[in-house]
């Protein structure tokens, strides 16, 4: 008898829960996938006009590019001028420390740009950029 209940001894002792250290795996990739920031880009390559007072803006979390050809491309898709208010509402409502960073390309038409930029101001965004590039 006291030999069979050393041989039960014997193999619990060499079992190791792993369920702890899983529960601890788990709740890292979770803490590490909430709090990543992901890049965002607006959807096209935009030919940015040189300046030389561009500064690099680090937290912009809506970007809208405006193509040479006036088309206006928000999270990889083309938007109409109407739209671009309620986008930028509901991009403001996910991140409301967001800024709004305009990438225009340099033979789009300022009115576009204009319409834009009032757009993204009567949603709320008063921090509001255009890229370019530094010189």
């Amino acid at each position: 008898m006291k030999q069979h209940f050393q041989n039960l001894m014997d193999e619990e002792e060499a079992a190791i829960d792993m369920t702890p250290m899983l529960d601890v795996v788990f709740i890292m990739l979770i803490f590490f996938i909430v709090t990543a920031s992901f890049v965002k880009e607006a959807g096209i390559d935009v030919n940015r006009p040189e300046a030389a007072t561009a500064v690099k803006k680090d937290r912009a979390n809506i970007l809208i590019a405006i193509s040479d050809k006036g088309e206006i491309w928000i999270n990889k898709r083309r938007v109409d001028v109407r739209a671009v208010q309620a986008n930028v509402e509901r991009l403001k409502a996910e991140n409301p420390q967001g800024s709004v960073v305009i990438q225009a390309d340099r033979k789009s038409t300022t009115e576009t740009l204009i319409k834009v930029m009032d757009a993204s101001r009567a949603a709320g965004a008063y921090d509001i950029s255009i890229a370019a590039q530094e010189q």
